[in-house]
């Protein structure tokens, strides 16, 4: 029983380690910052209790604030729900279907992918957010989507605050001359007199916490847009690109499938009530899904398969002739590699003159591939991927891995 309390205790210490990061602390610091200038800006201009309104307008501001630490507490804390390690169906033939984890040492379950920052598989996976240091997935994907709509709402109502409260406490400090206009702190109002004083550091404050708040809006306002997009769709965000990636391949090879995304179930209120329930707890068990007539559970992770091998199909063999140290802005590299780094928490990966790489895809200044591995690292089960600055590596005439040059790949 002690052995079985000291575990609990160190998972839950575990999960408190996830609020030291810097999405966590960033994301707290701009709530707290937020809320409490609209607490204390709702007491200089709307003194909750001398009427009604003022009561309403303080109660609703502390709401949004309970309602979005909840949500975003939920989705930190309550996971995405992970596939257990070593899984694998209960049909030993459906093992076909499906990709290995050697990190995990089981199978993907469908609608599953290997998070590398959280070193697990997770169930339904969306993405990894660093702003609550945790993915996005099966089992907190509800919170997540509830926390993007609060924060915005309570953004604007406390942005409506701080600008009722400056205006109201300007109104009779500003006067106009024939060419300027002067405003005067230490004028004393004519009406109302704050129970706190609206200093030059409090208006200061003020209008820091608008921009906050209004930047706020905009930024996770577009990111719920974002989600419930995917959402009414039955889709992840990685499920969506898995899917363009499907179009592309049948285009690119002229085989004339008809992909049908599995997972849509035909109507976007039943697609909704997939994420969305009374209860909090989404449908599912995580490893079987409600599909489409016309698909069965592993459709998806059959074109999955069939992407795997297009991929190792396109790739191009490519020799490191500049070694690189793996920063995220290499300032050696170019101006233009510096300033059109990969905007994505995927890694760089460190190169040494000599060695060789497989480019999957790139820009015009970087490549994302996988090195080259000896033969001890690919028995350990080692993988080295990443991006890395175009300059530092030249295409090779001839590909090694398979004896065919890019264009006789194309051609098969």
């Amino acid at each position: 029983m002690n052995i079985l309390s000291a575990v609990i205790v160190f998972e839950n210490l575990h999960e408190v380690k996830r609020l030291f990061h810097w999405g966590p602390i960033i994301a707290l610091t701009v709530i707290g910052m937020c809320s409490t200038m609209a607490i204390l800006d709702s007491i200089i201009w709307y003194w909750p209790l001398d009427t009604t309104g003022g009561s309403i307008n303080f109660i609703m501001l502390i709401n949004w604030t309970v309602l979005i630490l909840y949500n975003y507490f939920n989705a930190m804390f309550v996971g995405p729900g992970y596939i257990p390690l070593g899984w694998k169906p209960e049909n030993q033939q459906e093992i076909m279907y499906l990709q290995f984890c050697k990190l995990c040492q089981g199978y993907k379950a469908p609608r599953s992918h290997h998070c590398r920052k959280c070193n697990r598989c997770v169930m339904k996976m969306d993405h990894h957010c660093p702003w609550i240091n945790n993915c996005c997935g099966q089992l907190n994907h509800a919170y997540f989507t509830s926390f993007l709509l609060l924060a915005p709402l309570g953004c604007l109502h406390a942005a409506l605050i701080f600008i009722m409260t400056t205006y109201t406490q300007l109104y009779d400090r500003i006067s106009f001359g024939w060419s300027s206009v002067k405003i005067d702190m230490s004028a004393a109002r004519h009406i109302h007199h704050p129970i706190m004083p609206f200093s030059i550091a409090a208006f200061a404050a003020t209008l820091f916490a608008l921009g906050l708040a209004l930047g706020t809006t905009i930024a996770v306002g577009m990111l719920f847009f974002i989600q419930m997009k995917v959402i009414l769709r039955n889709k992840t965000s990685i499920e969506a690109w898995i899917e363009e990636k499907a179009k592309d391949r049948i285009q690119y090879y002229q085989t004339g499938e008809d992909f049908i995304f599995p997972y849509d179930l035909g109507s976007r209120w039943e697609n909704f009530k997939q994420v969305f329930t009374w209860s909090g707890t989404p449908m599912g068990d995580g490893i079987e899904w409600p599909v489409h007539e016309k698909c069965n559970q592993y459709t998806l992770t059959i074109e999955q398969l069939k992407q795997k091998h297009d991929k190792r199909q396109r790739s191009v063999e490519y020799r490191v002739v500049e070694d690189y140290n793996g920063a995220c802005c290499p300032l050696g590299k170019g101006l233009n590699t510096f300033f059109r780094t990969p905007c994505t928490e995927e890694p760089r990966i460190k190169l040494i003159k000599g060695e060789t790489i497989f480019a999957t895809r790139g820009t015009k200044w970087w490549m994302y591939g996988d090195k080259v591995l000896n033969e001890d690292q690919v028995k350990a089960g080692d993988r080295i991927r990443g991006w890395f600055p175009r300059r530092c590596v030249e295409k090779c005439l001839y590909d090694s891995a398979n004896n065919l040059t890019s264009e006789e790949k194309k051609e098969q």
